[in-house]
């Protein structure tokens, strides 16, 4: 199968650019399947082990009424979007992932794919497939440290200051690393954005990986990257979050006195079970296939399938 992927993006991504680096890891995935990739993005993008790429110009990627005819190569079967496009392309069938979440109101557009059961249902869809990533990009490490990380945004709806409030509780000291310096002391230490190998580092080291969003997130990928490194998730039921954290992996709760209860026994689950359950539900081969199982149904005139989802339950 010959798969157009478009990112509005320049790839690979510099800094963390959790989309990009998805995008990067099906890129990879597809080819790995065995299957002809061409790379759609803006001018500057090299996957060179696994796509050929035509670079387009930002003001097109940007613009989800442009027309990407133009660029679609000879001999494509289907386009695979990773940012909206409203306007159907004329020469191929299409997909295309939403990444985020869309306003009240705001129309679905078509041929869409969610990135968790959760984040379908919210837009009245049963169409999904998990991120997955490349289990090599990271460290797996049973011997954890004695501290607690955050790793993502420092915006409020993703929870950090529960985390925050967590260690001056208890104690306990926190790695915060994110996108701006605020002001720390005592147990909490702050690294600021980290990515590669040094991310790698501290996912690997840390007791447990504090999760806690306040708002549905459409997936929330540093979950599986704590998990791929053995390492546990501490959380809230938002989201996606009950669709990736299970009992044996990591603890969810509603509340920050209830997450803290949790977090002294969170160091009880296996590094081997975290691992296991990212290998078997999101490395990017398996994102691969679940993708391909979306192109052949469209190729053969069929609507998207639903997703499968994890059977298991979330922890609590």
């Amino acid at each position: 199968m010959h798969v157009v992927v478009a990112s509005h993006h320049r790839l690979p991504v510099e800094g963390y650019g959790g989309t990009q680096r998805v995008v990067v890891a099906l890129v990879r995935a597809l080819a790995v399947l065995g299957h002809r990739v061409t790379l759609l993005a803006q001018p500057g993008t090299r996957v060179p082990e696994a796509a050929k790429v035509v670079e387009v110009p930002p003001r097109v990627l940007k613009n989800p009424g442009a027309d990407l005819t133009p660029f679609l190569p000879a001999g494509g079967d289907i386009l695979h979007a990773h940012f909206p496009v409203n306007r159907r392309p004329t020469t191929l069938p299409f997909v295309q992932t939403l990444h985020a979440n869309l306003k009240p109101g705001v129309p679905l557009p078509p041929n869409t794919i969610f990135l968790s059961r959760d984040h379908a249902r919210r837009h009245g869809s049963a169409v999904f497939v998990y991120n997955g990533l490349d289990p090599r990009e990271f460290i797996f490490r049973r011997r954890k440290e004695q501290w607690d990380l955050f790793l993502g945004q420092l915006h409020s709806t993703k929870g950090y200051h529960w985390a925050i409030e967590a260690a001056k509780r208890t104690g306990r000291r926190l790695i915060v690393a994110g996108g701006w310096r605020p002001s720390f002391s005592g147990v909490i230490k702050f690294v600021g954005e980290v990515d590669g190998n040094r991310k790698a580092v501290l996912l690997a080291r840390a007791r447990c990986l504090w999760s806690p969003a306040l708002w549905d997130e459409p997936f929330g990928l540093p979950t599986i990257e704590a998990l791929f490194s053995g390492t546990p998730v501490l959380g809230t039921r938002h989201g996606a979050m009950p669709e990736i954290v299970t009992a044996a992996v990591g603890a969810l709760a509603d509340t920050l006195d209830e997450l803290l209860t949790l977090a002294d026994g969170i160091g009880s689950r296996a590094p081997e079970a975290c691992r296991a359950h990212a290998e078997q539900w999101f490395t990017h081969l398996r994102m691969g296939e679940e993708y391909v199982r979306m192109y052949r149904e469209v190729l053969g005139g069929a609507a998207l399938p639903e997703g499968r989802t994890i059977a298991t339950g979330g922890a609590s």
